[in-house]
C-alpha cells in the first residue's frame, strides 16, 4: 500500500514532471522518503536554499513552458519559497509548490514552526492553495494544482501535513462528497471573432507609422510578428521578457524599450501614429506613445490584461501566434516605406553608438565593453540569464539575440538573485546548451555564491559544461546608487551602497570551477574566449567602473534636475560628468 506522499510523487510523474527543486526538512520527511519508491522517474534536486529552489522551478517554466515544481518544509522553509514564487506570479510562469506542515492534531496549538501557510500563500498562489487534510484528497489536489497552474500560468500550492504524508493512500470512496479527477491537459486554441479581427485590421491598415511592441506572449510567434512587421512597414520593440521573440539581427528590430531600452525604440514610440502590442504587459506608460497620439490594437491571451497600458481602440483576446495568423490575410502591404527606412537607419546608427559607448575609457573596465565583446562571441543556442541591477542595463542593450537563443530575467518583480538559479535550471533542462549568467556583486554576495555550489555539484552530468557566470565587481549596489542620484537627487550614501570585497574568481577555483579575474580592458576579449572554451563552468570576475552611468535613451528634465542636485555632494561627480559627456558625444557623432 503506497503512502499518500508516494502517491503524490507518482501523480507528478503521471503529469510528466521529471524533477523537483527543493531543500529537506522534517516537515516533508514523508515526501522525501517517498522518492526512494519512485526511483529515477522523479528527481529531487537539492539546492542550497529554498529561494534557489523556487527560482529554479520558475526558470524551468519560463524556458520550457512546462510546469516547474519546488518543495520545502513547513514554517521557515515554506517562507523562503515566496520570492521565487512571486517572480513566477508576476511573469506568468506555471509553478507548483509542495510544502510540508505540522501534524493535523498540532494545528492551532502554537506548535513549533506552525505558520498559517494557507493564509501565507493566499496571495502568491491566489488561483489555488489547499491543504491536504486526508489521503483521499491527494489525487484531486495534485491534479488541480498542475492543471490550474497551466491554465492560469501562475503558481499554485499544495500544503501537506506530515502525518498525512505518511498515512496509507486511499482512493476517494464512491460516495457523496467524493471528488474524482484525471491527468491531462491540452492548450486551447483561442482566436478572436472575425469581426474583431476586421476592426483591428482596419486600424492597422489606416496607420502610416506603425510601431509594434512584443513581450513574452510573442515568444512562439516570431515568424508571424516578422510577417506583420513587413506588411505594415513597422519596427518592432521588445519588452525584456520578450527579448528572444525576434533576433536583433533583423534591421527593423529596435531592441528593448523603457529605462533600460534603446533610442530607436524611444524614437519609434514618439513618432508612431499606430501601436500594435502583442503579448506584453509592459507597464511604463511614459515610454509608450502619448495618449491620443496613436490608435492602438492589443493582442493578449488574458483578456484581463487588455487596454490597461494604453487606451487601445481594439483589444483582441487570443493566442498571439494564432491571432496574428488570422489577422495577416486582412492586412494590406504598405507601399510607402519611408517610416520603415527611418527606423532601420536609427537601428543601424544605434549599434554604432553602442560600439562607441563600449570603448569609452573607464576605471578600470567599462562594464559595457564586457557585454559588447560577449555579444560577438555568443554561442549558437545560448541561454542568457540576467539578474536585476545595473548589469541588466548592459544585458538589455548590448547583447544581440540570434535565432535559437533564449533569454530570461525577473521582468516584473525585478528581484535580485535569480541569475544563477536560472542558469542551473537551464542546464538541468538543456544539458547540451551553453548558458551565460550576468549579475552584479550585490546579487552575487546575496545568493549567487551559494548557488555556485549547486553548479559545482551538478556539472558532471551535463554533456556540455559551458556555463559562464559574469560578475561585475564594482563594490557598489550600483543600480540603487544611480536611482538615488537620478530619482531622488541624493548623492551616493556609502553606508548603504558600498559592498565589501570578495574573491569571486578564487572562490570558484576553491569549489572546483574555473575562475578568471580581469582588471584591464585589453583582457576582456581574451577572457571571454578562454571562458567559453573551458570544459567546465567558469566565473568571470571583472573589476568595473561604478561611475559609468546607465543612461536612459532619453533624459527627461526632472531626471537631469535631480542628477544635477545629487552631483553637488557626490565625491565621484567628476568621473560621472566625464562619462555622461562622452556618452552624449558618441550619440551626436553617430547621428
Amino acid at each position: 500500500m503506497p503512502t499518500t506522499a508516494q502517491f503524490m510523487l507518482e501523480r507528478l510523474t503521471a503529469w510528466g514532471v521529471q524533477r523537483v527543486y527543493g531543500y529537506p526538512g522534517d516537515g516533508i520527511n514523508g515526501l522525501l522518503g517517498a522518492f526512494h519508491e519512485v526511483g529515477d522517474r522523479l528527481e529531487f534536486v537539492q539546492v542550497r536554499h529554498e529561494e534557489i529552489a523556487s527560482f529554479a522551478a520558475t526558470a524551468h517554466a519560463k524556458l520550457t513552458g512546462e510546469v516547474g515544481v519546488c518543495m520545502a518544509t513547513s514554517g521557515p522553509g515554506a517562507i523562503h519559497l515566496l520570492n521565487g514564487l512571486y517572480d513566477a506570479k508576476l511573469d506568468h510562469a506555471p509553478v507548483v509548490a509542495i510544502v510540508g506542515q505540522q501534524k493535523r492534531m498540532s494545528l492551532g496549538g502554537n506548535y513549533q514552526q506552525e505558520v498559517d501557510l494557507q493564509v501565507l500563500f493566499k496571495d502568491v498562489a491566489s488561483e489555488f492553495v489547499q491543504v491536504c487534510m486526508e489521503p483521499a484528497q491527494a489525487q484531486h489536489l495534485i491534479d488541480r494544482a498542475i492543471r490550474i497552474a497551466k491554465v492560469t500560468r501562475s503558481p499554485t500550492c499544495v500544503i501537506v501535513p506530515n502525518d498525512v504524508q505518511e498515512a496509507d493512500y486511499a482512493a476517494p470512496p464512491r460516495e457523496h462528497g467524493a471528488v474524482y479527477t484525471s491527468t491531462g491537459f491540452s492548450e486551447p486554441l483561442i482566436v478572436p471573432r472575425h469581426e474583431d479581427l476586421e476592426r483591428a485590421a482596419a486600424v492597422l491598415n489606416a496607420g502610416e507609422r506603425v510601431a509594434i511592441l512584443i513581450g513574452q506572449g510573442a515568444l512562439h510567434a516570431g515568424a508571424e510578428v516578422e510577417r506583420v512587421a513587413d506588411l505594415l512597414g513597422a519596427g518592432v520593440a521588445k519588452a525584456l521578457n520578450g527579448r528572444a521573440a525576434l533576433p536583433d539581427e533583423l534591421p527593423f528590430v529596435t531592441g528593448s524599450i523603457g529605462l533600460l531600452g534603446t533610442k530607436p525604440s524611444y524614437d519609434m514610440m514618439e513618432g508612431c501614429d499606430t501601436l500594435l502590442m502583442v503579448g506584453s504587459s509592459f507597464p511604463y506608460a511614459e515610454w509608450l506613445p502619448q495618449e491620443g497620439q496613436a490608435r492602438g490594437v492589443q493582442i493578449d491571451l488574458d483578456g484581463r490584461m487588455l487596454n490597461m497600458r494604453y487606451p487601445m481602440e481594439v483589444g483582441l483576446t487570443g493566442d498571439s501566434r494564432e491571432t496574428l495568423r488570422a489577422l495577416i490575410p486582412l492586412l494590406e502591404r504598405k507601399q510607402a516605406r519611408e517610416w520603415r527606412e527611418q527606423i532601420e537607419d536609427g537601428v543601424r546608427r544605434w549599434w554604432e553608438i553602442l560600439d562607441a559607448h563600449a570603448h569609452e575609457p573607464a576605471d578600470p573596465i567599462n562594464p559595457q565593453l564586457l557585454f559588447h565583446e560577449l555579444s560577438k562571441r555568443l554561442p549558437d543556442g545560448a541561454i542568457l540569464t540576467s539578474d536585476s541591477g545595473s548589469a541588466t542595463d548592459w544585458w538589455a542593450r548590448h547583447l544581440r539575440m540570434r535565432a535559437g537563443m533564449q533569454a530570461i530575467l525577473s521582468g516584473t518583480l525585478a528581484t535580485m538573485c535569480p541569475a544563477i538559479p536560472y542558469a542551473l535550471a537551464g542546464k538541468m533542462a538543456f544539458p547540451d546548451r551553453p548558458v551565460i549568467a550576468c549579475l552584479g556583486d550585490g546579487a552575487m554576495q546575496m545568493l549567487g555564491i551559494n548557488a555556485l555550489i549547486d553548479i559545482a555539484k551538478y556539472r558532471s552530468r551535463w554533456s556540455d559544461q559551458r556555463l559562464v557566470v559574469l560578475v561585475l565587481n564594482n563594490h557598489d549596489l550600483n543600480q540603487v546608487t544611480w536611482e538615488q542620484r537620478v530619482m531622488s537627487g541624493d548623492p551616493k550614501l556609502d553606508a548603504s551602497q558600498t559592498l565589501p570585497d570578495f574573491p569571486y574568481a578564487s572562490y570558484a577555483q576553491l569549489i572546483g570551477l574555473k575562475g578568471i579575474r580581469i582588471d584591464a580592458p585589453e583582457q576582456v576579449g581574451p577572457a571571454w574566449d578562454e571562458a567559453l572554451a573551458s570544459g567546465i563552468p567558469v566565473v568571470l570576475e571583472a573589476l568595473t567602473d561604478p561611475e559609468v552611468p546607465p543612461l536612459p535613451p532619453h533624459i527627461r528634465f526632472e531626471q537631469a534636475r535631480e542628477m544635477a542636485h545629487a552631483l553637488v555632494g557626490d565625491p565621484a561627480r567628476g568621473r560621472i560628468l566625464r562619462q555622461a559627456i562622452r556618452g552624449k558625444v558618441d550619440e551626436l557623432v553617430n547621428r
